[in-house]
């Protein structure tokens, strides 16, 4: 599966940015540059959604780890979208997962609260 990111909108608060295939070495700087943006714009809560990501690396967990320590002095929320029990299994095993709040479907973060929780 090639790479590649699709970010929306939501509203003046919140903005996905979907990711497809690896990200690694090579992609992050792109994902660290969408995710980066919406934070730049003013935007609090930002979700991400990996649903069609296929790996993550080292990189791209210092991506989201960052988004998160910026987000968390803007008091807003970085909420990641993840169904693959591998990615979820690399939260878990580098504690991330009692960082980050992760959910299983996009639906789920947009309406539940959790963006806004």
């Amino acid at each position: 599966m090639a790479f590649a990111i699709e970010d929306r909108s939501i509203d003046a608060d919140t903005h996905v940015v979907a990711v497809a295939g690896e990200i690694d070495l090579f992609t992050a700087p792109e994902f660290k540059q969408r995710v980066s943006a919406p934070i730049d714009e003013g935007r609090t809560h930002v979700v991400v959604d990996l649903t069609e990501t296929t790996f993550i690396d080292s990189s791209s967990l210092g991506v989201l780890i960052g988004a998160h320590r910026r987000l968390r002095r803007l008091d807003g929320r970085l909420v990641i979208v993840c169904s693959n029990d591998a990615i979820v299994k690399t939260f878990r095993i580098t504690g991330l997962d009692g960082v980050f709040t992760i959910v299983q479907r996009l639906d789920e973060a947009l309406d539940s609260g959790a963006v806004g929780a």
